[in-house]
C-alpha cells in the first residue's frame, strides 16, 4: 500500500530525513519510535504532503504511484489520513458540520454526488457509538475548548468517517490521561482492517500496549537503524534510545 524509498527530506535547508526506506502493506500497522528530533513527525509530513517540507532524494509511492508531486487535499482524497499532534481550533464550525464537508469534497473528488442526509445521520450515529461519543459533542466548535482527550478522540472519530486507507496517527498519546489512552485506542483498533494500514508515531511504549503494532522501526537521526516486532518496544522501553546509538556506535 504505502512504499517509502531512500527518502531523504529536510526544511528551510535543514536535513532531516536521510534515507528511509519502509513498506506497509494493507492489513498491518506500524509503529515507528525515536527520541525527540530524530525525525518522526517531519516523516509524516512528508507522506501527508505538507508544503513546507523539501524532499530532495527519493521517492513515496501510494498504491504503486507516486505522489510526491500531490498536494495534500489530493492525498486526502486518495485515502491518506494525518491526525495532529496539535489539532487546530475552528470557531463556528461544529465537528459534524466538518466532517459532512470533508465526506463531500473526497466524494465530489471521486465523482460522486453529496452523500444523501440520512445516510449521513446513520453513519455519524453508528461513529459515534463505536467511540463512545456523546452527540452533544458533536454540535460544539471544532477542538473549541476542548481537553486535550476530546481532540484526539475527536480526530479517531474523523478518521472513522473519513474510512482512509492509511492512517497516520503522530503522537496522538500525547498529553491524554490512561481513559483518554484507552478509548482512542479502543477506537483504533475497532477501526482496523484487512483493507487499511495504520502508522502509528509515539515516543512512548505505553500506547502500544493498547494498539499492538505488527512491526516497530526506531528512527534516529533521520534514519531508521533498527526494526523488529512488537518486543522491541518493551525493549527500548526497559534500555532507552542510548541503548540503540550505542549499538550503532559500536557497530
Amino acid at each position: 500500500m504505502l512504499e517509502i524509498k531512500n527518502l531523504s527530506a529536510g526544511i528551510e535547508g535543514k536535513d532531516i530525513l536521510k534515507g528511509i526506506n519502509l513498506k506497509v502493506n494493507a492489513g498491518e500497522v506500524h509503529a515507528i519510535m525515536g527520541p525527540n528530533g530524530s525525525g518522526k513527525s517531519t516523516l509524516s509530513s512528508v507522506i501527508a504532503g505538507k508544503e513546507e517540507y523539501e524532499v530532495s532524494a527519493g521517492d513515496v509511492l501510494f498504491e504503486d504511484e507516486s505522489i510526491l508531486d500531490l498536494d495534500a487535499e489530493v492525498r486526502a482524497h486518495k485515502g491518506v489520513f494525518l491526525s495532529f499532534q496539535y489539532p487546530v481550533e475552528i470557531p463556528g464550525v461544529s465537528v459534524t458540520n466538518f466532517i459532512k464537508t470533508a465526506i463531500n469534497q473526497i466524494r465530489k473528488a471521486k465523482g460522486l454526488e453529496d452523500m444523501p442526509a440520512s445516510d449521513m445521520l446513520k453513519m455519524i450515529k453508528e461513529k459515534s457509538e463505536l467511540l463512545e461519543i456523546d452527540r452533544k459533542f458533536l454540535s460544539r466548535s471544532l477542538n473549541e475548548g476542548f481537553s486535550g482527550g476530546e481532540k484526539k478522540r475527536n480526530e479517531i472519530f474523523q478518521m472513522a468517517m473519513l474510512e482512509p486507507k492509511l492512517a497516520i496517527l503522530d503522537e496522538t498519546d500525547s498529553g491524554l490521561d490512561i481513559d483518554a489512552l484507552r478509548i482512542v485506542s479502543n477506537g483504533v483498533n475497532k477501526l482496523r482492517s484487512k483493507d487499511n494500514a495504520v502508522i502509528v508515531i509515539t515516543h512512548y511504549q505505553r500506547l502500544l500496549d493498547y494498539i499492538v503494532p505488527d512491526f516497530v522501526h526506531v528512527l534516529v537521526d533521520g534514519k531508521i537503524v533498527k526494526s523488529g516486532g512488537k518486543e522491541l518496544a518493551l525493549e527500548l522501553e526497559e534500555k532507552g534510545y542510548d541503548w540503540v546509538k550505542a549499538e550503532l556506535a559500536a557497530g
